[in-house]
């Protein structure tokens, strides 16, 4: 079951450091993959597209740090 029944990918922004971090913890690497996909269209995150043009894949943790990198300059640009 995907993560994004219970939370839509926008409200990431306004969860709480602490909340975010639990959340993220828990996700899927496929959950993380989604959210960045949605959020950075134009970013190579899924496994057969990174294959071809970076000759690996992310691994959940890599996902993690861009993902929590992301929401946070999110929040920034949100405040301006």
């Amino acid at each position: 079951m995907s993560i994004w029944n219970n939370y839509n990918r926008q409200s990431l922004t306004s969860l709480s450091e602490e909340r975010l971090i639990i959340l993220v913890n828990g996700m899927s690497r496929y959950d993380i993959i989604e959210w960045l996909s949605w959020n950075d269209p134009n970013g190579i995150y899924n496994d057969e597209r990174s294959l071809k043009e970076l000759g690996n894949i992310m691994s959940k943790e890599e996902g993690i740090e861009i993902l929590l990198r992301q929401v946070e300059e999110n929040r920034i640009v949100g405040i301006k």
